[in-house]
């Protein structure tokens, strides 16, 4: 009895399974892709609901203390206007107190916005903060994830 060892894969196996590895890795891929844009886009939404939440705690606190000026979060003290915190650098940034590592925080007069860090175009990758510019109003968080 005569018997033939094979020795390993022929060169047609061979590039057959590198062919199939590569058409399964164009799809996988952009998949891949997306995900970086998605998780971008989740950490600016979580960012616009820290700042609702850190205006209306703020102004919570302004109405329970009574104090319509400054309030302290978390051992800092955070500017008011209208018993919500206005968006100089000492307002509302104090009361999110983001990490800097994700977002870079750009206060004016009118409003101030925060990028996030590592987005393709920050400054469409943002949460805008308007504080209120008559009593009783609240503010405005806006939130542009064109550039994510």
């Amino acid at each position: 009895m005569n018997s033939s060892k094979s020795g390993g894969f022929t060169l047609i196996e061979l590039v057959v399974v590198i062919t199939i590895l590569g058409i399964l890795a164009a799809f996988a891929v952009p998949k891949f892709i997306a995900l970086d844009s998605q998780a971008r886009i989740a950490t600016v939404n979580g960012l616009a609901g820290s700042v609702k939440s850190a205006a209306a705690l703020a102004r919570g606190m302004s109405m329970a203390t009574g104090n319509a000026a400054q309030v302290t979060m978390e051992g800092s003290p955070v500017n008011l206007v209208f018993n919500y915190p206005d968006s100089t650098a000492a307002g509302i940034p104090m009361a999110v107190n983001t990490s800097a590592s994700d977002f870079t925080y750009a206060p004016g007069a009118a409003s101030g916005t925060w990028a996030k860090v590592g987005a393709p175009t920050p400054g469409t990758c943002a949460v805008t903060y308007t504080p209120p510019t008559v009593a009783g109003s609240p503010p405005t968080v806006a939130v542009n994830t064109a550039g994510c």
